[in-house]
């Protein structure tokens, strides 16, 4: 390992000290923005070497280059190693197209792979020192629209599942003493428990037995006569049953009896 190491490091080692030696503080920028060739050649040779470098690396190689210590090279590892694999074996390499601004360098390096395209975008500063790298991969349409079906399903997924959890915990409220649901069931148990229920027979009332004593009458018909101030004459007495009757009628002990109109 460490030997791979050491091999691997040298290689980076050569290209960007190559690049720094012999163009530190050389590196020049003419007055309508553009790039001297001199410069612009350097910035192409070191991008497309450290990529063609990068590429083949193996994935031992890699993560001894992540310990290396160096912070370029762990940020090109780390960026290189989260784009292989959705990338696949290389094609073809173009050449680096070279952009200045804020006293940066920024190197594309379009590549060509086996299962989608990328740019490898090197960043410079003005002493033409790669200080970052970023894989940029290029999905394709079918590509894309197959991540966004995926994604689709997984969240779609993730909705299903969590409503499926909520609906098991509400069931699970029926368990809960004194829940609503509870007192709901126990209403409906009553009522259908009284609709169950055998309706009792209506009891018959008892006939109303007429008094038939002439006698009682009589003796009854006095007893009201002295009550009232007046003679038998003003009254007849019916019924001996309690009973309301309107105007003209009385209730007395029972008895019913009706004011005779003509006296």
């Amino acid at each position: 390992m460490n030997q791979m190491f050491k091999k691997a490091s040298s290689v980076f080692t050569a290209i960007v000290c190559a690049a720094s030696i012999t163009f530190s503080g050389a590196s020049l920028v003419l007055a309508d923005g553009e790039i001297d060739e001199q410069t612009k050649t350097t910035i192409e040779t070191t991008a497309e070497g450290l990529t063609n470098t990068i590429i083949p690396l193996t994935e031992d190689e890699i993560a001894a280059y992540m310990e290396s210590g160096d912070a370029f090279t762990e940020n090109a590892m780390t960026a290189w190693d989260s784009a292989r694999e959705d990338l696949g074996d290389l094609k073809k390499a173009g050449s680096a197209e070279i952009e200045y601004s804020n006293d940066e360098y920024t190197a594309t390096v379009p590549v060509e792979f086996e299962k989608e395209d990328a740019e490898f975008i090197y960043v410079f500063d003005k002493n033409l020192t790669p200080t970052s790298l970023s894989v940029d991969v290029k999905y394709s349409f079918a590509t894309t629209m197959k991540n966004a079906a995926l994604n689709t399903i997984m969240g779609l997924g993730t909705v299903f599942v969590i409503l499926i959890m909520l609906i098991f915990l509400i069931s699970l409220f029926q368990f809960i003493p004194g829940s609503g649901v509870q007192q709901e069931k126990a209403k409906k148990k009553a009522a259908e428990e009284a609709a169950s229920a055998p309706t009792p027979a209506p009891v018959a009332a008892a006939p109303v037995q007429e008094a038939d004593n002439s006698e009682l009458i009589a003796v009854i018909a006095a007893a009201i006569a002295a009550s009232e101030g007046t003679s038998t004459d003003g009254f007849v007495v019916r019924s001996i049953r309690k009973i309301n009757r309107k105007k003209n009628k009385s209730e007395y002990g029972g008895i019913v009896y009706a004011k005779n109109e003509s006296t």
